[in-house]
């Protein structure tokens, strides 16, 4: 048995939390592999609308356990809040929701070292949703982190004083003490509440499911191109969010990597700083952002919007050996008489069919133009209902990117999905 991924093909917000939660049904486990409270995973069903930022989005399929990996930064105050707000819906997770122990924590004092750091970059700044996840990846490398293990030790409380003078010791401890000792006690019952939860060795967890068979699906979070190796550098997360990350996120080889589900939009969006060569400027864009509700989930930041980017597709489809495709938001097209895909940039007059190391928005969008379809699409349920412009358009992707669509959402609700 291998395991399967489910990963976003652009910057993040493809509708990869919907997608997860409607596939798992067919496995046994499913695993956040990376990344942090930064993510914002929406699922909406019977009327209601859910927002999971560190809980794996299979969590609402009783019989799934779902696994918090150790590639994932956890901070104890945002799960407390994210669990309490599950719980008030009658929701609960002791049973089907385990913590690998080697996950690290986020400090509160990380989240102060995030905004500092943004200051000080002025126009540079990047746009972090300032969780903290940056310095936290960056003091896991420097190997000075507490990790979920380390809570039920004697000595925590003695390593997390160490870290916190760490970090004090480079911020205007004045200038943020109410703040800081506010957040503090949030954090410290997020640790209390941490406990009632299991943990485990997430890869020995993996390998032996794995040896009996149990079916698996690693949950990503952010998108291929805002990795910390292969996204628009420096505007990027801090993490792998590639299919490379499931092995050192979960602590698996990659001769168990099975299927991989790459997501993608209809159209593409980002927010925060960062080039976008397709980005629209007028009321289409205004269309998209209005239509498809373009909103962060996370911060509730409007959202950029654009064209398709074939190219970066591709590039992300090459680079994850994505080997079915998932489009959402098909729906938002339809109020859209015509609408462009971009195949190819020009710069300096030389065309580019793939993402040169000088990725910004000098690069001349080389448009293509489809024909919309103008109908509503969220009531269908099957592929030969769809009309004609959208099979068309659905082939044209195919063609270009020589990987299958599989599943298109055709609305926000558990419930508008199509598999082709």
């Amino acid at each position: 048995m291998k395991i399967d991924v489910l990963l976003g093909l652009q910057w993040g917000d493809e509708g990869k939390g919907k997608i997860v939660d409607v596939l798992t049904p067919k496995y046994d486990i499913v695993a956040r592999f990376q990344g942090g409270p930064n993510a914002g995973h929406t699922l909406i069903f019977n009327n209601k609308k859910f927002v999971l930022h560190l809980i794996p989005s299979g969590i609402f399929r009783e019989k799934t356990i779902n696994v918090i990996g150790n590639g994932v930064v956890l901070d104890p105050a945002i799960f407390l809040d994210e669990i309490t707000k599950l719980e008030e819906s009658d929701i609960h997770l002791e049973k089907n929701l385990y913590i690998a122990n080697k996950a690290h924590l986020i400090l509160p004092t990380h989240r102060f070292l995030d905004a500092a750091n943004e200051k000080k970059k002025g126009k540079l700044k990047i746009c972090s949703k300032l969780k903290g996840i940056g310095p936290t990846y960056t003091y896991k490398i420097g190997r000075d982190l507490i990790r979920i293990g380390d809570i039920s030790t004697e000595n925590f409380i003695e390593k997390y004083e160490t870290l916190k003078k760490l970090h004090t010791d480079k911020l205007d401890i004045k200038e943020i003490e109410a703040d800081l000792a506010a957040y503090e006690k949030r954090w410290f019952k997020g640790i209390e509440k941490l406990k009632e939860f299991k943990f485990i060795d997430g890869e020995q967890f993996f390998n032996d499911a794995l040896a009996q068979n149990k079916k698996i699906l690693a949950e990503g979070a952010q998108g291929t191109l805002l990795d910390i190796d292969y996204g628009t550098y420096p505007y990027v997360t801090s993490s792998s969010t590639t299919a490379a990350g499931v092995c050192s996120g979960l602590g698996v080889a990659p001769n168990k990597i099975g299927e991989v589900f790459g997501i993608f939009k209809a159209y593409i969006t980002r927010v925060g700083s960062g080039p976008f060569p397709t980005e629209l400027f007028d009321q289409d864009g205004e269309n998209l952002q209005k239509h498809g509700n373009e909103y962060g989930s996370t911060t509730g930041r409007e959202r950029r919007c654009g064209w398709l980017d074939l190219v970066a597709l591709k590039y992300a489809i090459d680079i994850n050996g994505v080997t079915q495709l998932v489009m959402t938001k098909a729906d938002v097209l339809s109020y859209f008489k015509t609408f462009k895909t971009s195949s190819s940039y020009t710069k300096n007059g030389k065309i580019f069919d793939y993402l040169p190391f000088e990725f910004n928005n000098d690069l001349i969008p080389n448009y293509n133009e489809n024909k919309g379809w103008e109908i509503d699409i969220s009531e269908k349920v099957k592929y030969d209902e769809f009309p004609k412009e959208l099979k068309d358009y659905i082939l044209k992707i195919e063609d270009f990117t020589k990987v299958p669509i599989s599943i298109v959402s055709t609305g926000a609700d558990r419930k508008n999905i199509v598999f082709k």
